[in-house]
């Protein structure tokens, strides 16, 4: 169904948009982190001044045995007092990664420029992170703008983020249970992903009775409310809005579908019946086949060419208690083979873009029949069927509309559908179009692109006069 795992390294690890970086430095004129934080105050600078200077001369005058001093012994005590409190302790290794150690510069000799607020470092604590200096208030979290203090942090491109911060910001979310996607044995993230609907979802989610739209392939949230068919099958509320529920509520779209074979210059002379059925009965059906290929894991629609009965649902089912599907009618309907065709048999319950599409399909089938084409490769006539599906909904995308007759419903309780197509049946539209397009599988998906290829090279028309004559693609 196109689904796949993507795994790769979270917050956590070392990646290109996840480092973990550690930087503390200090000038060590000053204190160790441990130490009570005390700044020299601006009213001692010039006793510091004047200590240092009183120690040098001090050094100078040893070798001479001479004192030649205009300050007090106090004086003197209190630059030696002073000179030794400068020689501090190295901070100690805390552990974190790369811990910076400082080395005692009593003067520094490159200016210190804030990366945050852009003004002189000066004397006192200082971070060296992301090729900067920063003053340790302006180092902040891109996410909640707080200081960082923490000795490791992550980065996404340049800017620096809290742990916590980068994970609840980039690690990512279930879109089912809404939690972080945990990860792996291996310590990666590890996650499902739809190549359509971008959605990710935790792996365990495709084994615990999570429910899955039989027609967008849609994982919702847990909160998010199906409806039950009888036949087994969810769907969502978004599909089932358009979505076609017997066999009366059909014709408007079966007769839009014979007008859009007619603009081709291919219309269907026989009056073929068109009956929407349940799962059981269409896999009856299949079975009760001579011939004919089936796209795996599910038939949704039939073209059929013997004699057989069909059980086909005459009344629309209603929403129950739960969302679930009761009071559905259903009647037996003999097929009568009066021509090469006896029936097209479309499974209910699909949003009308995609039941539209499988009966374009299927025409394509009935008209090939009733042309009297010789039997062909099951890839080439799939292909063309799925070329003519896919052709019938780009018309309705383009022209805006589902279907050229307004559909109205069998069941008075229901208004009639509106022959405009809504924002979300134009997604699914287009999802429809992307089922087609990358379907995987050598008859169809292989056939489709092969039809599709030659058809844009040499047209409708001259596709099938070549499949007429050769049985094959034109190439």
């Amino acid at each position: 169904m196109g689904w796949f795992s993507k795994i790769f390294k979270g917050s956590g690890h070392k990646d290109s948009d996840g480092h973990l970086h550690t930087c503390y430095d200090e000038d060590p004129d000053q204190y160790s982190p441990g130490s009570s934080g005390d700044i020299w105050p601006e009213s001692e600078d010039e006793a510091l001044d004047h200590a240092i200077q009183l120690s040098l001369l001090e050094e100078s005058q040893k070798g001479k045995n001479v004192i030649d001093c205009d300050f007090p012994l106090e004086d003197e005590q209190l630059a030696r007092a002073l000179q030794e409190s400068l020689h501090v302790e190295s901070p100690p290794q805390h552990g974190y990664g790369n811990v910076y150690q400082p080395t005692p510069i009593y003067f520094p000799s490159v200016l210190r420029i804030c990366g945050g607020c852009y003004t002189e470092i000066g004397y006192g604590r200082y971070l060296n992170c992301l090729n900067a200096f920063w003053h340790p208030e302006c180092f902040r979290c891109r996410a909640c703008n707080l200081p960082i203090s923490d000795y490791e942090f992550s980065t996404s491109g340049s800017y620096p983020y809290h742990k916590s911060c980068y994970r609840e910001n980039y690690h990512p979310k279930c879109d089912v249970c809404k939690l972080f996607i945990p990860t792996n044995p291996a310590g990666l993230i590890e996650y499902r992903a739809h190549p359509f609907w971008v959605q990710k979802y935790c792996p365990f989610h495709e084994h615990d009775g999570t429910p899955r739209c039989c027609s967008c392939e849609r994982m919702e949230s847990r909160e998010t409310r199906y409806a039950a068919l009888k036949d087994g099958r969810k769907l969502c509320l978004e599909c089932l809005e358009s979505a076609i529920m017997d066999t009366v509520d059909c014709q408007p779209l079966y007769i839009d579908i014979q007008k859009f074979y007619e603009g081709l210059n291919m219309k269907v002379e026989q009056q073929i019946p068109l009956l929407l059925v349940e799962r059981q009965a269409l896999n009856e059906a299949r079975e009760g086949e001579k011939h004919g290929h089936y796209h795996m894991p599910e038939t949704r629609g039939l073209c059929l060419s013997e004699e057989q009965t069909i059980s086909t649902i005459l009344r629309r089912p209603r929403n129950g208690t739960g969302n679930r599907a009761k009071k559905m009618k259903t009647e037996p309907y003999k097929l009568s083979r009066r021509c090469e065709v006896t029936a097209i048999l479309i499974l209910y319950g699909l949003p009308r873009l995609l039941t539209g599409s499988i009966l374009a399909h299927e025409m394509m089938h009935a008209w090939l029949r009733l042309q009297g084409y010789p039997n062909l490769s099951q890839d080439v006539e799939e292909g063309i069927c799925q070329v003519l599906a896919h052709m019938w909904l780009e018309s309705k995308l383009k022209s805006g509309s589902g279907s050229n007759v307004a559909s109205t419903s069998s069941s008075a309780s229901t208004a009639p559908k509106s022959s405009m197509i809504s924002q979300y049946e134009r997604e699914l539209g287009v999802f429809f179009k992307h089922q087609i397009k990358s379907d995987i599988s050598p008859v169809y998906g292989d056939g489709f692109r092969a039809g599709q290829q030659a058809v844009h090279q040499y047209g409708l028309q001259e596709t099938l006069n070549q499949i007429w004559m050769t049985a094959r693609f034109p190439y």
